[in-house]
């Protein structure tokens, strides 16, 4: 008898887009790279929009930005949940 392999949820490029045209740095944090905040740049573009690509399995993901060393706490209209530190991280879905 033979064994069938388990087949992994087939992982997604998402894009991760923060707008702050003043901003020197910014980074991705979340539950997928435990929340280092130096582990994920993002690049600037000419119009001051920051992006950054991973690839991610199906899932809910918290996430935030950190931008110039602060822990970006707003962002419109993305779905948001409260975090232990009285706070809130941004939601992100990978279908």
């Amino acid at each position: 008898m033979t064994k069938k392999k388990e087949e992994k949820p087939k992982e997604k490029k998402i894009e991760f887009v923060f707008y702050a045209p003043g901003a020197m740095q910014v980074f991705l944090a979340g539950g997928f790279n435990n929340w280092d905040t130096q582990s994920l740049p993002m690049k600037k573009g000419k119009d001051g929009t920051w992006k950054a690509k991973i690839k991610l399995a199906p899932g809910r993901y918290e996430y935030k930005f950190f931008a110039e060393n602060v822990w970006v706490e707003s962002l419109p209209e993305a779905e948001l949940s409260c975090n232990p530190f009285g706070t809130q991280n941004f939601v992100t879905w990978v279908k």
